[in-house]
């Protein structure tokens, strides 16, 4: 069924990067170049705005709020990193710079003057993470020490950035969703039964003060056990000095946050017992779960504490216009997150909006859909950074 309203224009964008070796399968950066795989969404209306939509590790062509946004006369362009569909060895700064590719080939190739980065769900961190080292840039290196010099990428600053049901970042969120009951990274049937959400003998809802505090504390532990192991095997790789210089591991059981279950925490408008990826107690094990296959080097630059995509952080060292909007009853995106990131923002230029009722991606929901665009397309029009 074509779109109505706008074509699908394919778009390739690459350009050189010399990798120390091969992370990600087949032709992208083992040549000498990245080459990157995005869609430019474009209407009938002309328009010198462009809005650049990235996730680290989706592709976001077919989500319903970039064709909303076409199909009301915005140009968007949906940029894929390089780590499309595959996060397992995803370095957050090599993700700026894909999106700064996008970026310049919108205004140098595709002939744009005014640019917006627009964050939604995850790529929310990476637009404010982009946009801080756009504006000053200051990395020379990654979490793991490798050398990657965003200084000299010459990334251009967008002309506004939105941060739409939105968390604040991989590594923050993961800390908050992990499963502190596992005791052994090897064996995730050694677990604390006292801290297991889905087990028999932890507590139910609605949970105290107490048992919410020690099951925080025990998240931050597991955190810091694995990164102190990631580090460890990384010094020992590296003092050997051979041709070893990487490792890959599962990290188990990554969606046991009480907030699923009970939604007196942090409340908003969702629903008991799930989540935007279905039943949370499968979601912990599963497949899909957040962060359940990396490498070293991914763990430190994505999921660890040390990750420099932190929206707070960066919302803070940011001083184009940013709008942040929050999804009433968002299923993925706790209400903290974004009051966060807003009260952080230095934005001389700032707007909170909330949509009641929205959950994450809007699933048969289109009046609220109607409304998150009819939202954007008046902030936006109002800095003048529509179509027309």
């Amino acid at each position: 069924m074509p779109d109505a309203g706008f074509d699908r224009v394919p778009l390739i964008v690459s350009f050189e990067e010399r990798a120390a070796f091969t992370e990600t399968y087949g032709f992208v950066g083992s040549q000498g170049r990245v080459f990157l795989e995005g869609q430019l969404l474009r209407p009938d209306t002309p328009s010198d705005t462009a809005l650049l939509v990235m996730h680290p590790a989706s592709t976001l062509t077919l989500m319903p709020l970039p064709a909303a946004l076409a199909a009301a006369g915005h140009h968007v362009i949906c940029c894929a990193s390089r780590y499309a569909r595959n996060d397992t060895a995803l370095v957050m700064e090599k993700v700026a710079a894909d999106l700064g590719a996008y970026v310049r080939h919108a205004k140098e190739v595709l002939g744009y003057a005014r640019l917006v980065v627009m964050g939604w769900s995850g790529g929310g961190a990476l637009a404010l993470f982009y946009q801080s080292q756009a504006e000053a840039p200051t990395l020379t290196d990654t979490p793991a020490g490798d050398p990657y010099d965003l200084t000299a990428a010459g990334l251009i600053p967008a002309d506004a950035v939105t941060f739409i049901a939105a968390h604040t970042g991989r590594a923050r969120i993961l800390s908050e969703w992990i499963d502190p009951s596992v005791l052994d990274e090897d064996d995730p049937d050694r677990r604390d039964p006292a801290l297991d959400l889905y087990g028999p003998d932890a507590p139910r809802p609605p949970y105290d003060a107490a048992f919410l505090d020690r099951f925080r504390a025990a998240q931050a532990a597991r955190v810091a056990r694995i990164t102190d192991r990631v580090d460890a095997t990384l010094a020992t790789l590296r003092a050997r000095g051979g041709a070893e210089v990487e490792r890959s591991f599962i990290v188990h059981r990554t969606l046991a946050d009480p907030r699923f279950l009970d939604p007196t925490i942090d409340p908003n408008g969702r629903a008991a017992g799930t989540c935007y990826l279905g039943v949370p107690e499968t979601v912990n094990s599963g497949p899909v779960g957040m962060a359940r296959f990396t490498t070293l080097r991914a763990w430190l630059s994505q999921w660890s504490p040390r990750s420099r995509a932190d929206a707070v952080a960066c919302a803070a060292r940011v001083s184009a216009p940013l709008l942040v909007v929050e999804n009433g009853a968002d299923d993925a995106v706790p209400p903290s997150h974004p009051a966060e990131v807003f009260a952080a923002a230095a934005s001389a230029d700032r707007t909170y909006e909330k949509i009641e009722g929205a959950s994450h991606y809007y699933r048969g929901q289109p009046e609220h859909l109607a409304q998150a665009v009819r939202l954007l397309s008046d902030w936006l029009g109002a800095r003048g950074l529509g179509p027309g």
